[in-house]
């Protein structure tokens, strides 16, 4: 390599130095895992110069054979690999390998876990795999010119991965770049040739771009000038005939498109021949990346147009609910000049997205027949992200919620493992519709009030508990012809599941409590559209219940966090009648405490739903106060019947019983009596 004519130094951004301290001093059980990263970004680097010499053939400067090297220096213990890719200018070296302009450091810092071998696999996965170098060098120097520029525009950079690095200029006839690892002591297995090969064909056996080393010579050969060989295969695994190609490959294709260090959970490998001609080899990961929940980060297909690397991340060929899928579309149908622009518009990118859109669906869906627990694991980690998809994509929304999972009533667990098909399997004869609750947890789901007239009679309810889940079912109305209806909206209609005496008895409460209905009706009418009696409640005193048109409580939330305004409504107040709550206030004649009642029994409908409390200091200060008025009525009622049995059980009359003593009790009797009423006891 050629010395640098002028160096300055540099201090790394803070993220950068932290990053590094870690790469130092953390990770040692995978050490092997640079040169995974380094021979990746080798490969881009080519494959972004084949892109860009699509339009300048110039930028190969006469040489359009890309390759990657690897030479190892026994005697100076460095490890040098290079390549002719695109290389990078100044202002490139500055950004990409002394600040870091996107949010992957941070992102990766925050999911570190002291795992050495979980914290290893984030490396690719967050774009810093550059900095594994500094696991086994004690000194990195990068040596670099881009594609088109003129020799004396090579850059310098080198750091011994403390606080600062190094930036000068360099002569650099040869485009690309090369990096130079000084090895730290105990490093030197890096250093033999053959695990060096062991290792590229491990990691990188399937990259499109040939690996060299130099050739082994034999025993009679005396030439000085050793020859090379190409280490990894260097074709392309997806235009393989699949029967030929072994799992152990697929995995270490995945491994290398995804940068994921674990294997994928399945995979689907087609060629298609017809109206389209295209490949695609499609994977499902075991994990989920750490930014699956920001909807405009990095996603998308690797796009290649005749075994041509056109882009990575491109996001057009697969809607936003897969956008965990990894894998790879290669097309003979696409113009090799493609842009993104283009793709937005382009009538072929809509039919590739909608047939490896049914691709992913059906592969999931035999996942899901043919090996359940592996679909849990899918569900496990994508399940909240596939919900989107009833709402992003109709078309395939009977595909779709054959995917779905959900909890139930059926186990009580928080588990998701109820798929449609199974609540269908379990309905009960007559039933007309596969019920639902929705909540903002699975145990206030679990608890929620409406369930009771279900327990009682054994109807299974889905417990739906995510923030998507409402989302989901104002798209998805129905499954294979069954309705899907939420227990907690409109009124209770069991159909055929109820009898004639239950319906008899709900007309007959109905007219029997029409005056207390009213009652409420009429002091919550700024808060309740209406009061009714209801046969849904077997233990709890009421319950809210929303319009069949209106938004239910969890989406009204949602919509308004985001900042959307929602229209005004409001509930329907159901009660329970039997309940002893109702039965005190359909009987007290004090009208403030009948307004406390009334007040606190609509209040405990509200936390029962899942909502908050308007004025939570003012509903605590009313159970109190109601708290302790039945405690001065307990009271009242055990000090007069204290009262009594001491009466009946004196055996002298009335005058000589009556002594000092006695009309000091009595008196005292008395004033407890007449405490509790003024406190507004009821009297027994």
């Amino acid at each position: 390599m050629t010395e640098a004519t002028r160096t300055e130094t540099h201090s790394f951004q803070a993220e950068v130095k932290q990053l590094l301290h870690l790469m130092v001093h953390s990770l040692y059980s995978n050490k092997e895992i640079f040169l995974r990263e380094l021979i990746s970004n080798a490969s881009d680097a080519a494959d972004k110069l084949n892109f860009l010499a699509l339009k300048d053939d110039s930028l190969f400067e006469g040489d359009g054979d890309l390759r990657i090297w690897i030479e190892a220096d026994k005697e100076a213990r460095t490890l040098t690999l290079r390549d002719n890719g695109v290389g990078m200018s100044r202002d490139e070296v500055v950004e990409n390998l002394g600040t870091i302009a996107r949010s992957g450091t941070m992102e990766f810092l925050r999911n570190l876990s002291g795992d050495e071998r979980r914290d290893s696999r984030l490396i690719g996965q967050f774009g810093v795999g550059f900095y594994s170098a500094f696991i086994v060098a004690s000194r990195v120097e990068v040596y670099t010119r881009k594609a088109g520029a003129p020799a004396d525009e090579g850059v310098y950079w080198a750091s011994d991965g403390s606080g600062e690095f190094e930036l000068g200029s360099v002569q650099r006839p040869a485009r690309g770049t090369g990096i130079v690892l000084h090895l730290k002591e105990g490093e030197d297995e890096f250093l033999e040739p053959a695990r060096l090969k062991t290792l590229v064909r491990k990691y990188s056996d399937h990259i499109s771009v040939p690996v060299m080393m130099a050739a082994e010579k034999p025993a009679d050969d005396d030439s000085d000038a050793p020859g090379e060989e190409q280490v990894n295969t260097a074709t392309a695994l997806w235009t393989r005939n699949p029967s030929e190609i072994s799992d152990e490959e697929y995995q270490d294709f995945y491994r290398h498109i995804s940068h994921d260090f674990g294997d994928a959970l399945t995979w689907a490998h087609n060629r298609v021949e017809g109206t389209l001609d295209y490949t695609s080899l499609l994977y499902v990961p075991a994990r989920a990346p750490f930014d699956l929940w920001q909807r405009d980060g990095r996603r998308g297909l690797k796009l290649y147009v005749q075994r041509v690397f056109i882009m990575d991340e491109a996001e057009q060929f697969l809607p936003l609910y897969l956008r965990f899928i990894k894998g790879v579309i290669d097309s003979n149908d696409l113009s090799l000049n493609i842009s993104r622009e283009i793709l937005q518009n382009d009538r072929t990118v809509a039919s590739l997205r909608k047939a490896l859109t049914r691709r992913v669906l059906d592969m999931l869906e035999k996942l899901a027949e043919n090996q359940p627990d592996k679909y849990r694991e899918v569900w496990a980690q994508f399940g909240q992200v596939l919900k989107e998809g009833a709402a992003e994509d109709p078309g395939n929304s009977e595909k779709i919620s054959k995917l779905l999972r959900f909890a139930s009533t059926h186990s009580g667990e928080p588990a998701q493992t109820v798929s449609l098909a199974d609540y269908q399997g379990r309905m009960k004869e007559g039933q007309k519709h596969i019920y639902y609750v929705v909540a903002d947890s699975h145990q206030a789901a679990l608890g929620s009030p409406h369930l009771e007239v279900f327990r009682k009679k054994g109807i299974e309810v889905l417990l739906l508990s995510e923030p998507v889940d409402e989302w989901l079912v104002t798209h998805l109305h129905d499954y294979e012809g069954t309705p899907l209806k939420d227990v907690a909206r409109g009124e209770l209609d069991l159909g055929e599941l109820e009898d004639e005496a239950d319906k008899q008895a709900q007309e007959q409460t109905d007219e029997a409590f029409a005056e207390l209905t009213d009652r409420i009706a009429a002091e919550l009418s700024a808060q309740v559209a209406s009061v009714r009696t209801t046969s849904r409640l077997t233990d709890s005193p009421a319950c809210l219940v929303v319009g069949e048109q209106d938004l239910g409580p969890q989406l009204r939330r949602m919509l308004e966090a985001a900042g959307q305004s929602v229209p005004e409504s409001k509930p329907v107040l159901e009660i329970n009648p039997q309940h002893p709550l109702l039965q005190r206030l359909s009987q007290e004649s004090n009208q403030q405490r009948a307004r406390d009642l009334i007040t606190v029994i609509h209040d405990q409908a509200r936390l029962a739903g899942g909502e908050g409390l308007t004025d939570p200091a003012a509903y605590v200060q009313r159970i109190n106060k109601l708290l302790l008025e039945l405690a001065g009525d307990g009271k009242a009622r055990r000090a007069s019947s204290g009262k009594q049995a001491t009466t009946a059980g004196k055996k002298t009359p009335g005058k000589k019983a009556a002594g000092p003593a006695g009309k000091a009790a009595a008196k005292k009797s008395a004033g407890k009596g007449k405490g509790a009423t003024a406190g507004g006891g009821k009297k027994s």
